[in-house]
């Protein structure tokens, strides 16, 4: 029986990885900061992970045989994790994101080699502490936690790049909704200028590959993403079915300046998925879960 510990976790993805990692006979531990109580069967650790004394205070001797961090959003946060985990676990895994490609625009999906985390300028002294600047600077704070676990001495990290997340009638996001009701409302859908494709990947499908992860031997960044990238107009049309006769006609309105539509990009968000088929996992297609995905979150059908 393993021991497996995930850091965060208490919603969306991280509940069913929670699930699947139980099902598969894992001991599982979660640390947070209590604000809600862990499934039945896990156990659970209270601390601010920000707070390197409450970490190491919590964890008490305990060793992992695997770590997944969910919320690893920052180099601080990064850098107490490696130096509390060192000598703690054989595998620490790493939720990142697309967004650590943002100043890749390229048509071409973009494999993990287009951003080496080694190569990644680290600046732990910016206000990574205040909320505001963290959302704003989300994939730069990614990018720099990814490059302190890339750094050397070695340290066993797996981070997985995840596209955008689709489904489940647990998406706390909103996204899916705010096209629903702009479409029965008749509001205008505001759009990027261009308005690029982006990945995107169903909510189980991650839980899914994240479990997975935990089971194999390889290090460094992976891509994880469905096939088939989405426009805004595709997502559009596979809820507009689903409303029935309850809806205007769809309107967009252009933004150059400003704030577009969740899910709507002026830069290709495009990842190569080729690594993980390498090492055995096989992605589906977006085409296999969409209309079930807008069933799910707007709860319509």
């Amino acid at each position: 029986m393993r021991e497996v510990l995930v850091i965060g976790g208490n919603r969306y993805f991280g509940k069913r990885l929670i699930a699947r990692l139980r099902a598969a006979g894992d001991r599982v531990t979660v640390l947070n900061r209590g604000s809600s109580p862990p499934p039945p069967g896990v156990v659970q650790l209270i601390a601010d992970r920000d707070d390197e004394a409450s970490l190491v205070a919590a964890l008490g001797e305990r060793s992992f045989d695997v770590v997944v961090d969910q919320v690893c959003y920052t180099p601080r946060q990064a850098a107490v994790a490696r130096r509390v985990f060192t000598g703690r676990t054989a595998r620490y895994v790493m939720t990142s994101t697309v967004e650590v490609y943002e100043y890749e625009d390229s048509a071409e999906p973009v494999g993990e080699a287009r951003l080496d985390p080694r190569t990644v300028v680290v600046t732990p002294d910016l206000p990574w502490q205040d909320p505001e600047f963290r959302e704003r600077h989300y994939g730069e704070g990614k990018r720099q936690a990814e490059a302190v676990f890339a750094a050397g001495p070695a340290f066993p990290y797996v981070s997985v790049r995840v596209a955008h997340v689709l489904g489940g009638a647990d998406d706390f996001t909103g996204r899916l909704a705010h096209y629903a009701d702009r479409i029965r409302t008749g509001t205008p859908v505001a759009v990027a200028v261009p308005n690029r494709p982006a990945t995107y990947i169903h909510v189980d499908e991650i839980a899914a590959f994240l479990c997975w992860v935990t089971w194999q031997e390889f290090t460094g960044p992976v891509n994880a993403a469905s096939h088939g990238p989405l426009t805004t107009e595709d997502i559009v049309a596979a809820i507009t079915p689903a409303l029935g006769g309850d809806h205007h006609p769809v309107r967009y309105q252009p933004v150059e300046v400003g704030e577009a539509s969740p899910f709507s990009f002026a830069r290709s968000y495009g990842m190569d998925t080729s690594r993980a088929a390498s090492l055995g996992f096989t992605f589906s297609h977006t085409d296999d879960w969409l209309t079930r995905a807008v069933a799910e979150t707007t709860g319509v059908n």
